[in-house]
């Protein structure tokens, strides 16, 4: 079950881990393209989101705090014994979670995503029609889609980015502002 400590330290992390991992592209001489991995067709950006961020940081605290109370063990003995180790399984899977919307995170019919490849952009804000009435009825659970898109216009990619990070750093998340 769990016989080997379970190291979380890389997951509490999250927020700077991806922060350096693109930081690092910028000094490796990525191209726009590579950088954009992490922002999604609409414009969000991926650092941002719960299940970037909170989901697997929370998964592993859990797994970890589950750990050093001997969980790994004494659930034998508790009567949730059969269950725990899909439990546990399950925290694993949340714990590990790395996807984005340009590797298959989100819906697979997202009619963003078909119409920005449709028109050959990699981010709705680089389109002529932005905000087209799409990304205006996803503002409206997305409060600052639409202003953030205005400011990768007018700063491009890489800086965007940047700002983007500096918002997971001081740990703003798409859940604490979305509007259900």
């Amino acid at each position: 079950m769990c016989k080997a400590k379970t190291d979380t330290s890389q997951k509490t992390g999250l927020g700077y881990a991806i922060g350096f991992f693109v930081l690092s592209l910028y000094a490796w001489g990525m191209s726009d393209k590579e950088l954009l991995r992490y922002v999604t067709y609409c414009g969000l950006y991926c650092g941002l989101c719960a299940h970037k961020n909170l989901i697997p940081q929370r998964a592993g605290q859990i797994q970890k705090t589950l750990h050093e109370e001997g969980f790994g063990f004494f659930y034998q003995f508790g009567p949730d014994r059969e269950t725990f180790p899909v439990f546990w399984a399950l925290l694993r899977k949340f714990s590990e979670m790395d996807s984005s919307c340009r590797t298959g995170c989100g819906p697979p019919n997202c009619e963003i995503r078909t119409c920005a490849k449709r028109r050959g952009v990699e981010v709705c804000p680089q389109c002529s029609e932005y905000p087209c009435s799409l990304i205006e009825r996803m503002a409206e659970h997305y409060p600052n889609l639409i202003q953030d898109g205005k400011h990768l216009q007018k700063v491009g990619s890489k800086e965007w980015i940047k700002k983007q990070e500096e918002r997971a750093k001081r740990g703003v998340v798409y859940a604490d502002l979305r509007i259900p």
